[in-house]
């Protein structure tokens, strides 16, 4: 049995709907660092995106949630090295607090391309 009650990702139609993946690493325990935190939130996506088979090059939109509204410019930076032009819609939310302490949570929406 899952830890949580809820898919990390849901396929309908070509979507992939995914669950907000948080800034820990692969045990669970929150991240340290600002850019560190960005890429352990992004394993994390790119993991529940494979449970769809689906990829990063799929996401056609992104919310962030961050417990620092700060981290704007660093996650600017860090999705133009992620995603190809032109890049997935994204919102940027300030929360104040994530689960296990995570700084950074990234939930996404992808659209699996016709392959003909």
């Amino acid at each position: 049995m899952s830890a949580h009650p809820y898919s990390p990702a849901f396929d309908v139609a070509g979507f992939g709907f995914v669950s907000g993946a948080l800034s820990v690493d692969e045990h669970g325990v929150a991240v340290e660092g600002r850019v560190p935190a960005l890429e352990a939130a992004m394993a994390r996506l790119t993991e529940r995106l494979a449970t769809v088979d689906m990829k990063l090059s799929d996401v056609v939109k992104t919310t962030y949630f961050v417990t620092d509204v700060s981290l704007r410019d660093e996650a600017n930076r860090h999705y133009e090295t992620v995603f190809a032009e032109p890049r997935p819609a994204r919102s940027f939310v300030q929360v104040a607090a994530l689960p296990y302490g995570a700084t950074v949570e990234i939930e996404a929406i992808a659209h699996k391309k016709d392959e003909h």
